[in-house]
């Protein structure tokens, strides 16, 4: 009978053991059970930030997590350089206006000082020797107009041989010998020359 009562009793505790077991094995798997949802919700939510960044930059080489981040890390730089270029450019755009007013007082200023003297914009032009001419120019003084009227000249094949340029109350005044090399030879007439000083000096 003590026999049989301790192996009833043993029996009992083995029960009680795999209770408890069974217990732990639940809770156990409960909890790895949490985790693999939540880290299926997270890479979940990752697979969906990786999909909106996708959307949004427009040259993607691959397919995979570490290309689409490197494509969106280079798509960024770009459009930082952008806008540095950009911004770069409108500080200039807003910088010319201030230039081009300061410019326009000075050309106000220098018509209005040669009204105050009386100077009157002049061109005379004298035939020396063939294709050699003398050339009296009176202009208003504006930024670049004598560097303007010279490349002009050149170009329509005039070439400057002894030049002076003074400048006075609001006036340049420019005399110059001046060879017309012609392509082909052709002379030009003084009344043909000096109309073309003066459409120059218009377009300056």
């Amino acid at each position: 009978m003590e026999y049989a009562d301790g192996e009833g009793e043993g029996g009992g505790g083995g029960g009680g053991g795999g209770g408890r077991g069974r217990m732990r094995m639940c809770e156990d798997g409960e909890f790895k059970s949490k985790n693999l949802q939540a880290e299926r919700r997270r890479r979940q939510k990752l697979s969906d930030r990786l999909l909106a960044l996708r959307s949004l930059v427009p040259i993607i080489t691959n397919m995979n997590k570490g290309t689409i981040i490197e494509d969106a890390i280079t798509y960024i730089k770009t459009l930082q350089s952008n806008v540095k270029d950009l911004s770069d450019q409108l500080l200039e755009m807003e910088a010319y206006p201030e230039e081009e007013a300061k410019q326009s007082s000075r050309t106000l200023d220098a018509a209005e000082e040669m009204n105050t003297f009386g100077i009157q914009e002049e061109v005379k032009v004298i035939q020396i020797d063939g294709n050699k001419l003398w050339l009296k120019i009176v202009i208003e003084k504006k930024r670049s107009s004598f560097t303007k009227l010279v490349e002009a000249m050149n170009f329509l094949g005039f070439e400057f041989t002894d030049t002076s340029v003074t400048t006075s109350k609001g006036a340049i005044l420019i005399s110059a010998t001046v060879e017309f090399q012609g392509v082909y030879g052709e002379s030009l007439e003084v009344a043909e020359t000096r109309e073309l000083l003066q459409e120059i000096i218009r377009g300056i």
